[in-house]
Protein backbone atom coordinates (compact mmCIF):
# COMPACT_ATOMS: atom_id res chain seq x y z
CA UNK A 1 0.00 0.00 0.00
CA UNK A 2 1.79 3.13 -1.23
CA UNK A 3 0.88 6.29 0.71
CA UNK A 4 -0.73 8.97 -1.44
CA UNK A 5 -1.02 12.72 -1.16
CA UNK A 6 -3.53 13.93 1.42
CA UNK A 7 -5.79 15.52 -1.21
CA UNK A 8 -5.90 12.40 -3.41
CA UNK A 9 -9.37 11.01 -4.22
CA UNK A 10 -10.45 8.14 -1.97
CA UNK A 11 -10.86 5.80 -4.93
CA UNK A 12 -7.27 6.33 -6.09
CA UNK A 13 -5.66 3.84 -3.71
CA UNK A 14 -7.95 0.85 -4.50
CA UNK A 15 -7.76 1.65 -8.21
CA UNK A 16 -3.97 1.58 -8.09
CA UNK A 17 -3.89 -1.58 -6.00
CA UNK A 18 -6.26 -3.34 -8.40
CA UNK A 19 -4.18 -2.31 -11.40
CA UNK A 20 -0.95 -3.27 -9.64
CA UNK A 21 -2.23 -6.70 -8.67
CA UNK A 22 -3.51 -7.64 -12.12
CA UNK A 23 -0.36 -6.31 -13.81
CA UNK A 24 1.91 -8.14 -11.37
CA UNK A 25 0.06 -11.39 -12.12
CA UNK A 26 -0.05 -10.89 -15.88
CA UNK A 27 3.65 -10.09 -16.16
CA UNK A 28 4.53 -13.54 -14.80
CA UNK A 29 3.16 -14.98 -18.05
CA UNK A 30 4.62 -12.37 -20.39
CA UNK A 31 8.16 -13.85 -20.63
CA UNK A 32 6.75 -17.13 -21.90
CA UNK A 33 4.51 -15.41 -24.42
CA UNK A 34 7.38 -13.30 -25.75
CA UNK A 35 10.36 -15.67 -25.54
CA UNK A 36 9.14 -19.27 -25.30
CA UNK A 37 8.30 -19.41 -29.05
CA UNK A 38 11.92 -18.55 -29.87
CA UNK A 39 13.32 -21.09 -27.38
CA UNK A 40 10.97 -23.76 -28.74
CA UNK A 41 11.97 -23.08 -32.34
CA UNK A 42 15.66 -23.20 -31.47
CA UNK A 43 15.10 -26.67 -30.03
CA UNK A 44 12.93 -27.60 -33.02
CA UNK A 45 15.67 -26.54 -35.44
CA UNK A 46 18.24 -28.53 -33.51
CA UNK A 47 16.05 -31.61 -33.70
CA UNK A 48 15.58 -31.30 -37.46
CA UNK A 49 19.19 -30.44 -38.25
CA UNK A 50 20.66 -33.25 -36.14
CA UNK A 51 17.79 -35.74 -36.55
CA UNK A 52 17.50 -35.68 -32.77
CA UNK A 53 14.25 -37.24 -31.47
CA UNK A 54 14.87 -35.94 -27.93
CA UNK A 55 15.06 -32.36 -29.20
CA UNK A 56 11.88 -32.77 -31.24
CA UNK A 57 10.10 -34.28 -28.25
CA UNK A 58 11.12 -31.31 -26.09
CA UNK A 59 10.01 -28.82 -28.76
CA UNK A 60 6.64 -30.56 -29.09
CA UNK A 61 6.05 -30.54 -25.36
CA UNK A 62 7.15 -26.94 -24.97
CA UNK A 63 4.73 -25.95 -27.72
CA UNK A 64 1.91 -27.44 -25.63
CA UNK A 65 3.02 -25.43 -22.60
CA UNK A 66 3.23 -22.36 -24.82
CA UNK A 67 -0.38 -22.83 -25.89
CA UNK A 68 -1.67 -23.29 -22.34
CA UNK A 69 0.10 -20.23 -20.94
CA UNK A 70 -1.01 -18.18 -23.94
CA UNK A 71 -4.63 -19.06 -23.22
CA UNK A 72 -4.26 -17.89 -19.62
CA UNK A 73 -2.37 -14.80 -20.78
CA UNK A 74 -5.29 -13.87 -23.02
CA UNK A 75 -7.55 -13.80 -19.96
CA UNK A 76 -5.23 -11.76 -17.74
CA UNK A 77 -4.30 -9.42 -20.58
CA UNK A 78 -7.93 -8.78 -21.43
CA UNK A 79 -8.64 -7.88 -17.81
CA UNK A 80 -5.86 -5.28 -17.96
CA UNK A 81 -7.29 -3.81 -21.15
CA UNK A 82 -10.69 -3.38 -19.52
CA UNK A 83 -9.11 -1.86 -16.42
CA UNK A 84 -7.54 0.92 -18.45
CA UNK A 85 -10.99 2.08 -19.43
CA UNK A 86 -12.80 1.28 -16.18
CA UNK A 87 -10.22 2.57 -13.69
CA UNK A 88 -8.60 5.38 -15.68
CA UNK A 89 -11.29 6.99 -17.87
CA UNK A 90 -9.54 10.36 -17.66
CA UNK A 91 -6.41 8.89 -19.23
CA UNK A 92 -8.18 7.05 -22.02
CA UNK A 93 -10.68 9.83 -22.67
CA UNK A 94 -8.04 12.49 -23.20
CA UNK A 95 -4.95 10.62 -24.38
CA UNK A 96 -6.32 7.38 -25.85
CA UNK A 97 -6.11 8.74 -29.38
CA UNK A 98 -2.37 9.28 -28.96
CA UNK A 99 -0.88 6.41 -26.99
CA UNK A 100 -3.67 3.96 -27.87
CA UNK A 101 -1.85 3.32 -31.14
CA UNK A 102 0.44 0.93 -29.31
CA UNK A 103 -2.51 -1.01 -27.93
CA UNK A 104 -3.88 -1.38 -31.44
CA UNK A 105 -0.59 -2.91 -32.60
CA UNK A 106 -0.57 -5.24 -29.60
CA UNK A 107 -4.13 -6.40 -30.30
CA UNK A 108 -3.28 -7.39 -33.86
CA UNK A 109 -0.15 -9.17 -32.66
CA UNK A 110 -2.19 -11.07 -30.06
CA UNK A 111 -4.62 -12.23 -32.72
CA UNK A 112 -1.87 -13.34 -35.10
CA UNK A 113 0.00 -15.13 -32.34
CA UNK A 114 -3.12 -17.12 -31.42
CA UNK A 115 -3.54 -18.26 -35.03
CA UNK A 116 0.13 -19.15 -35.45
CA UNK A 117 0.27 -21.09 -32.17
CA UNK A 118 -2.76 -23.11 -33.27
CA UNK A 119 -1.15 -23.91 -36.62
CA UNK A 120 2.17 -24.80 -35.02
CA UNK A 121 0.58 -27.01 -32.38
CA UNK A 122 -1.65 -28.76 -34.90
CA UNK A 123 1.20 -29.25 -37.37
CA UNK A 124 3.10 -31.87 -35.37
CA UNK A 125 2.94 -35.16 -37.30
CA UNK A 126 0.51 -33.60 -39.79
CA UNK A 127 2.83 -31.44 -41.88
CA UNK A 128 6.14 -32.09 -43.52
CA UNK A 129 8.93 -31.33 -41.01
CA UNK A 130 10.41 -28.42 -42.98
CA UNK A 131 6.99 -26.92 -43.74
CA UNK A 132 5.96 -27.21 -40.10
CA UNK A 133 9.14 -25.49 -38.91
CA UNK A 134 8.84 -22.68 -41.45
CA UNK A 135 5.24 -22.03 -40.40
CA UNK A 136 6.47 -21.60 -36.83
CA UNK A 137 9.16 -19.04 -37.72
CA UNK A 138 6.78 -16.02 -37.63
CA UNK A 139 5.88 -16.78 -34.01
CA UNK A 140 8.86 -15.01 -32.37
CA UNK A 141 8.42 -12.04 -34.71
CA UNK A 142 4.75 -11.68 -33.80
CA UNK A 143 5.60 -12.03 -30.10
CA UNK A 144 8.12 -9.19 -30.45
CA UNK A 145 5.47 -7.14 -32.26
CA UNK A 146 3.12 -7.54 -29.29
CA UNK A 147 5.85 -6.38 -26.92
CA UNK A 148 6.50 -3.50 -29.33
CA UNK A 149 2.92 -2.27 -28.97
CA UNK A 150 2.83 -2.44 -25.17
CA UNK A 151 6.24 -0.82 -24.74
CA UNK A 152 5.34 1.91 -27.23
CA UNK A 153 2.35 2.81 -25.06
CA UNK A 154 4.29 2.65 -21.80
CA UNK A 155 7.30 4.58 -23.08
CA UNK A 156 4.92 7.27 -24.34
CA UNK A 157 3.49 7.60 -20.83
CA UNK A 158 7.06 8.13 -19.58
CA UNK A 159 8.20 10.52 -22.33
CA UNK A 160 5.04 11.77 -24.12
CA UNK A 161 5.37 13.46 -27.49
CA UNK A 162 3.83 13.42 -30.97
CA UNK A 163 0.95 15.86 -30.35
CA UNK A 164 0.09 19.48 -29.77
CA UNK A 165 -2.44 20.89 -27.32
CA UNK A 166 -5.29 23.14 -28.44
CA UNK A 167 -6.67 26.06 -26.46
CA UNK A 168 -8.78 23.68 -24.35
CA UNK A 169 -5.75 21.55 -23.47
CA UNK A 170 -6.79 18.62 -25.67
CA UNK A 171 -4.22 16.80 -27.83
CA UNK A 172 -4.52 17.46 -31.56
CA UNK A 173 -2.37 16.95 -34.67
CA UNK A 174 -1.15 13.52 -33.54
CA UNK A 175 2.07 12.42 -35.25
CA UNK A 176 1.97 8.63 -35.22
CA UNK A 177 5.67 7.87 -35.64
CA UNK A 178 6.70 10.45 -33.08
CA UNK A 179 4.14 9.11 -30.59
CA UNK A 180 5.44 5.56 -31.02
CA UNK A 181 9.18 6.18 -31.14
CA UNK A 182 9.58 8.33 -28.05
CA UNK A 183 13.03 9.20 -26.65
CA UNK A 184 13.00 6.35 -24.15
CA UNK A 185 11.33 3.72 -26.34
CA UNK A 186 14.48 2.09 -27.74
CA UNK A 187 16.31 1.50 -24.43
CA UNK A 188 13.10 0.43 -22.68
CA UNK A 189 12.02 -1.94 -25.44
CA UNK A 190 15.27 -3.84 -25.80
CA UNK A 191 15.79 -3.99 -22.03
CA UNK A 192 12.31 -5.51 -21.73
CA UNK A 193 12.70 -8.00 -24.59
CA UNK A 194 16.04 -9.34 -23.34
CA UNK A 195 14.57 -9.56 -19.83
CA UNK A 196 11.78 -11.74 -21.21
CA UNK A 197 14.25 -14.02 -23.01
CA UNK A 198 16.41 -14.37 -19.91
CA UNK A 199 13.44 -15.06 -17.66
CA UNK A 200 11.90 -17.67 -19.95
CA UNK A 201 15.27 -19.33 -20.54
CA UNK A 202 16.18 -19.60 -16.88
CA UNK A 203 12.67 -20.72 -15.90
CA UNK A 204 12.52 -23.53 -18.48
CA UNK A 205 16.08 -24.61 -17.67
CA UNK A 206 15.24 -24.56 -13.96
CA UNK A 207 12.67 -27.32 -14.45
CA UNK A 208 15.36 -29.64 -15.84
CA UNK A 209 17.89 -28.47 -13.26
CA UNK A 210 15.53 -29.82 -10.58
CA UNK A 211 15.32 -33.09 -12.49
CA UNK A 212 19.12 -33.19 -12.72
CA UNK A 213 19.41 -32.74 -8.95
CA UNK A 214 16.98 -35.64 -8.52
CA UNK A 215 19.19 -37.93 -10.55
CA UNK A 216 17.52 -37.68 -13.97
CA UNK A 217 20.65 -37.18 -16.05
CA UNK A 218 19.67 -38.65 -19.37
CA UNK A 219 20.02 -36.89 -22.69
CA UNK A 220 16.44 -35.58 -22.51
CA UNK A 221 17.08 -33.64 -19.28
CA UNK A 222 20.56 -32.57 -20.35
CA UNK A 223 19.24 -31.10 -23.60
CA UNK A 224 16.22 -29.54 -21.90
CA UNK A 225 18.59 -27.74 -19.56
CA UNK A 226 21.45 -26.70 -21.82
CA UNK A 227 19.57 -25.08 -24.72
CA UNK A 228 17.40 -22.59 -22.75
CA UNK A 229 20.10 -21.98 -20.13
CA UNK A 230 22.72 -21.24 -22.81
CA UNK A 231 20.41 -18.70 -24.47
CA UNK A 232 19.71 -17.02 -21.13
CA UNK A 233 23.37 -17.07 -20.07
CA UNK A 234 24.53 -15.46 -23.32
CA UNK A 235 22.07 -12.59 -22.97
CA UNK A 236 22.56 -11.98 -19.24
CA UNK A 237 25.68 -9.76 -19.61
CA UNK A 238 23.99 -8.02 -22.55
CA UNK A 239 21.06 -7.22 -20.29
CA UNK A 240 23.37 -5.57 -17.79
CA UNK A 241 24.60 -3.19 -20.49
CA UNK A 242 21.06 -2.52 -21.74
CA UNK A 243 19.94 -1.77 -18.18
CA UNK A 244 22.77 0.71 -17.79
CA UNK A 245 21.75 2.38 -21.06
CA UNK A 246 18.13 2.63 -19.89
CA UNK A 247 19.19 4.12 -16.55
CA UNK A 248 21.17 6.81 -18.38
CA UNK A 249 18.16 7.56 -20.58
CA UNK A 250 16.06 8.02 -17.44
CA UNK A 251 18.78 10.27 -16.01
CA UNK A 252 18.52 12.59 -19.03
CA UNK A 253 14.78 12.33 -19.86
CA UNK A 254 13.18 11.78 -16.43
CA UNK A 255 15.57 13.32 -13.90
CA UNK A 256 13.04 13.29 -11.04
CA UNK A 257 12.37 9.57 -11.55
CA UNK A 258 16.14 9.00 -11.54
CA UNK A 259 16.35 10.95 -8.28
CA UNK A 260 13.69 8.71 -6.77
CA UNK A 261 15.49 5.59 -8.01
CA UNK A 262 18.73 6.70 -6.37
CA UNK A 263 17.05 8.52 -3.42
CA UNK A 264 18.83 11.80 -4.26
CA UNK A 265 17.28 14.58 -2.21
CA UNK A 266 19.12 17.73 -3.36
CA UNK A 267 20.66 18.56 -6.72
CA UNK A 268 24.42 18.33 -6.39
CA UNK A 269 27.65 16.91 -7.75
CA UNK A 270 29.72 14.13 -6.14
CA UNK A 271 26.49 12.45 -5.12
CA UNK A 272 26.96 9.19 -3.16
CA UNK A 273 25.40 5.90 -4.16
CA UNK A 274 23.23 4.13 -1.59
CA UNK A 275 22.72 0.40 -1.84
CA UNK A 276 19.29 0.01 -0.28
CA UNK A 277 18.67 2.47 2.56
CA UNK A 278 15.52 4.43 3.40
CA UNK A 279 14.65 8.02 2.48
CA UNK A 280 12.78 10.06 5.10
CA UNK A 281 10.47 13.04 4.42
CA UNK A 282 13.12 15.48 5.70
CA UNK A 283 15.64 14.21 3.14
CA UNK A 284 17.74 12.15 5.53
CA UNK A 285 18.69 8.57 4.66
CA UNK A 286 18.99 5.74 7.14
CA UNK A 287 20.47 2.30 6.65
CA UNK A 288 21.98 0.96 3.47
CA UNK A 289 25.56 0.99 2.22
CA UNK A 290 26.94 4.39 1.20
CA UNK A 291 29.54 4.63 -1.58
CA UNK A 292 30.87 8.23 -1.83
CA UNK A 293 30.58 10.00 -5.23
CA UNK A 294 29.60 6.80 -6.96
CA UNK A 295 26.14 7.91 -8.13
CA UNK A 296 27.62 10.86 -10.03
CA UNK A 297 30.22 8.55 -11.55
CA UNK A 298 27.55 6.08 -12.68
CA UNK A 299 25.41 8.86 -14.16
CA UNK A 300 28.10 10.76 -16.05
CA UNK A 301 31.39 8.86 -15.64
CA UNK A 302 32.83 11.62 -13.47
CA UNK A 303 32.35 12.74 -9.85
CA UNK A 304 31.56 16.26 -11.13
CA UNK A 305 28.34 15.09 -12.82
CA UNK A 306 25.39 17.03 -11.47
CA UNK A 307 22.49 14.80 -10.40
CA UNK A 308 19.04 16.36 -10.12
CA UNK A 309 17.42 15.90 -6.70
CA UNK A 310 13.83 15.41 -5.67
CA UNK A 311 13.65 18.92 -4.22
CA UNK A 312 14.22 20.40 -7.69
CA UNK A 313 10.43 20.25 -8.17
CA UNK A 314 7.54 20.96 -5.76
CA UNK A 315 6.46 18.12 -3.49
CA UNK A 316 3.25 17.72 -5.50
CA UNK A 317 5.29 16.93 -8.63
CA UNK A 318 7.49 14.17 -7.25
CA UNK A 319 7.18 10.77 -5.56
CA UNK A 320 6.80 10.81 -1.80
CA UNK A 321 9.69 9.66 0.39
CA UNK A 322 8.01 6.28 0.84
CA UNK A 323 7.43 5.89 -2.88
CA UNK A 324 11.05 6.83 -3.58
CA UNK A 325 12.22 4.23 -1.09
CA UNK A 326 10.05 1.57 -2.75
CA UNK A 327 11.46 2.49 -6.17
CA UNK A 328 15.02 2.49 -4.82
CA UNK A 329 14.65 -0.92 -3.19
CA UNK A 330 13.02 -2.38 -6.29
CA UNK A 331 15.82 -1.05 -8.49
CA UNK A 332 18.58 -2.25 -6.17
CA UNK A 333 17.02 -5.68 -5.81
CA UNK A 334 16.79 -5.95 -9.59
CA UNK A 335 20.48 -5.06 -9.91
CA UNK A 336 21.51 -7.50 -7.18
CA UNK A 337 19.58 -10.36 -8.77
CA UNK A 338 21.00 -9.47 -12.19
CA UNK A 339 24.53 -9.50 -10.77
CA UNK A 340 23.98 -12.96 -9.26
CA UNK A 341 22.67 -14.24 -12.58
CA UNK A 342 25.79 -12.90 -14.31
CA UNK A 343 27.97 -14.86 -11.88
CA UNK A 344 25.92 -17.98 -12.57
CA UNK A 345 26.23 -17.41 -16.33
CA UNK A 346 30.01 -16.94 -16.04
CA UNK A 347 30.29 -20.15 -14.03
CA UNK A 348 28.39 -21.98 -16.74
CA UNK A 349 30.39 -20.36 -19.54
CA UNK A 350 33.73 -21.24 -17.93
CA UNK A 351 32.82 -24.92 -17.65
CA UNK A 352 31.34 -25.12 -21.14
CA UNK A 353 34.11 -23.25 -22.98
CA UNK A 354 37.17 -24.35 -21.03
CA UNK A 355 36.20 -27.80 -19.76
CA UNK A 356 33.64 -28.78 -22.43
CA UNK A 357 31.13 -30.05 -19.91
CA UNK A 358 28.39 -28.95 -17.54
CA UNK A 359 29.41 -27.76 -14.07
CA UNK A 360 29.72 -30.71 -11.74
CA UNK A 361 28.79 -28.94 -8.51
CA UNK A 362 25.24 -29.48 -7.24
CA UNK A 363 25.34 -25.86 -6.04
CA UNK A 364 25.39 -24.72 -9.64
CA UNK A 365 22.21 -26.66 -10.38
CA UNK A 366 20.62 -25.38 -7.18
CA UNK A 367 21.37 -21.85 -8.38
CA UNK A 368 20.04 -22.72 -11.85
CA UNK A 369 16.85 -24.08 -10.30
CA UNK A 370 16.34 -20.75 -8.50
CA UNK A 371 17.37 -18.56 -11.46
CA UNK A 372 13.92 -18.57 -13.04
CA UNK A 373 12.23 -17.36 -9.85
CA UNK A 374 14.94 -14.72 -9.42
CA UNK A 375 14.36 -13.53 -12.99
CA UNK A 376 10.61 -13.19 -12.43
CA UNK A 377 11.25 -11.19 -9.25
CA UNK A 378 13.67 -8.95 -11.19
CA UNK A 379 11.02 -8.34 -13.86
CA UNK A 380 8.48 -7.38 -11.20
CA UNK A 381 11.01 -5.01 -9.65
CA UNK A 382 11.67 -3.43 -13.04
CA UNK A 383 8.00 -2.60 -13.51
CA UNK A 384 7.75 -1.21 -9.99
CA UNK A 385 10.68 1.05 -10.79
CA UNK A 386 9.12 2.21 -14.04
CA UNK A 387 5.61 2.85 -12.71
CA UNK A 388 6.05 4.02 -9.11
CA UNK A 389 9.04 6.16 -10.07
CA UNK A 390 6.85 8.17 -12.45
CA UNK A 391 4.43 9.22 -9.69
CA UNK A 392 2.41 11.36 -9.31
CA UNK A 393 2.18 11.47 -13.11
CA UNK A 394 0.22 8.97 -15.16
CA UNK A 395 1.37 10.88 -18.25
CA UNK A 396 4.71 12.37 -17.31
CA UNK A 397 4.33 16.13 -16.67
CA UNK A 398 0.95 16.22 -18.43
CA UNK A 399 -1.62 14.36 -16.30
CA UNK A 400 -1.63 13.28 -12.67
CA UNK A 401 -3.07 9.97 -11.59
CA UNK A 402 -5.73 11.78 -9.53
CA UNK A 403 -7.01 13.43 -12.72
CA UNK A 404 -7.31 10.12 -14.54
CA UNK A 405 -8.95 7.91 -11.92
CA UNK A 406 -12.54 6.71 -12.08
CA UNK A 407 -15.34 8.29 -10.05
CA UNK A 408 -16.51 4.87 -8.83
CA UNK A 409 -16.77 4.65 -5.04
CA UNK A 410 -13.74 3.34 -3.20
CA UNK A 411 -15.77 0.64 -1.46
CA UNK A 412 -16.87 -0.85 -4.76
CA UNK A 413 -13.27 -0.91 -5.98
CA UNK A 414 -12.10 -2.72 -2.85
CA UNK A 415 -14.81 -5.34 -3.40
CA UNK A 416 -13.74 -5.65 -7.02
CA UNK A 417 -10.12 -6.16 -5.92
CA UNK A 418 -11.20 -8.95 -3.56
CA UNK A 419 -13.14 -10.69 -6.32
CA UNK A 420 -10.24 -10.36 -8.77
CA UNK A 421 -7.85 -11.88 -6.23
CA UNK A 422 -10.17 -14.88 -5.78
CA UNK A 423 -10.58 -15.32 -9.55
CA UNK A 424 -6.84 -15.04 -10.19
CA UNK A 425 -6.04 -17.58 -7.49
CA UNK A 426 -8.39 -19.97 -9.27
CA UNK A 427 -6.91 -19.16 -12.71
CA UNK A 428 -3.30 -19.63 -11.68
CA UNK A 429 -4.19 -22.67 -9.59
CA UNK A 430 -5.84 -24.18 -12.65
CA UNK A 431 -2.81 -23.34 -14.78
CA UNK A 432 -0.52 -25.06 -12.30
CA UNK A 433 -2.81 -28.09 -12.13
CA UNK A 434 -2.87 -28.41 -15.93
CA UNK A 435 0.92 -28.14 -16.19
CA UNK A 436 1.42 -30.73 -13.46
CA UNK A 437 -1.09 -33.02 -15.18
CA UNK A 438 0.78 -32.63 -18.46
CA UNK A 439 4.09 -33.36 -16.75
CA UNK A 440 2.66 -36.48 -15.12
CA UNK A 441 1.36 -37.71 -18.48
CA UNK A 442 4.71 -37.10 -20.14
CA UNK A 443 6.56 -38.96 -17.40
CA UNK A 444 4.22 -41.90 -17.80
CA UNK A 445 4.79 -41.83 -21.55
CA UNK A 446 8.54 -41.89 -20.91
CA UNK A 447 8.22 -45.00 -18.76
CA UNK A 448 8.35 -43.42 -15.28
CA UNK A 449 5.56 -45.35 -13.55
CA UNK A 450 4.98 -47.55 -10.51
CA UNK A 451 5.50 -51.26 -11.04
CA UNK A 452 2.54 -52.99 -12.70
CA UNK A 453 0.89 -49.74 -13.84
CA UNK A 454 -0.30 -49.51 -17.41
CA UNK A 455 1.49 -46.96 -19.53
CA UNK A 456 0.88 -45.15 -22.76
CA UNK A 457 3.06 -45.79 -25.75
CA UNK A 458 5.79 -43.21 -26.39
CA UNK A 459 4.42 -39.94 -27.71
CA UNK A 460 4.35 -39.78 -31.47
CA UNK A 461 1.74 -37.04 -31.97
CA UNK A 462 0.90 -33.57 -30.76
CA UNK A 463 -0.28 -33.57 -27.12
CA UNK A 464 -3.77 -32.51 -28.26
CA UNK A 465 -4.05 -34.69 -31.34
CA UNK A 466 -4.60 -38.43 -31.94
CA UNK A 467 -2.64 -40.49 -29.45
CA UNK A 468 -1.05 -43.90 -29.65
CA UNK A 469 -2.84 -46.78 -27.96
CA UNK A 470 -2.28 -48.17 -24.48
CA UNK A 471 0.24 -50.91 -23.92
CA UNK A 472 -0.23 -53.18 -20.92
CA UNK A 473 2.62 -55.60 -21.41
CA UNK A 474 3.89 -57.90 -24.16
CA UNK A 475 1.89 -57.83 -27.41
CA UNK A 476 -1.01 -60.24 -27.49
CA UNK A 477 -1.72 -62.51 -30.38
CA UNK A 478 -2.82 -60.40 -33.32
CA UNK A 479 -1.36 -57.16 -31.99
CA UNK A 480 0.79 -55.21 -34.43
CA UNK A 481 3.01 -53.36 -31.98
CA UNK A 482 2.92 -49.86 -30.57
CA UNK A 483 5.56 -47.75 -32.24
CA UNK A 484 5.67 -45.25 -35.07
CA UNK A 485 5.72 -48.15 -37.54
CA UNK A 486 3.36 -50.65 -35.89
CA UNK A 487 1.13 -47.76 -34.71
CA UNK A 488 -0.71 -49.95 -32.14
CA UNK A 489 -4.04 -48.06 -32.38
CA UNK A 490 -7.01 -50.19 -31.44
Amino acid sequence: MVPLLADAPAQLLPARELMAFTLACHIILVPFGVALPLITLVMHHRGLRRHDPAALLLARRWSAVMAVQFAVGVVTGTVLSFEFGLLWPGLMGKWGGVFGIGFGVEAWAFFLEAVLIAIYLYGWRRLKPRTHFLLGLPLPVVALLGAFGILAANSWMNTPQGFTLDAAGKPVHVQVWSAIFTPIFGPQYWHFVVAMLITAGYTVAGVYAVGWLRGRRDRYHRLGFTVPFTLAAVFTPVQFLLGDSLARSVFHKQPVKFAATEIVWRTDTRVPEYIFGRLHPDGSISGGIKIPQFDSILAGFTPDTKVTGLTSVPASDRPTATQATIVHWAFDLMVVLGSLLILLALWYGWCRLRRRRLPASPWFFRGAACAGVASVVAVECGWITAEVGRQPWIVYQHMRIGEAVTATRAGSLWIMLGLVVVVYVFIFGSLLAVLLKMRAGWRLADGHRPAGERREAPETDTPYGPRAGVVAGPPRSGDTGSGPTGDGRR
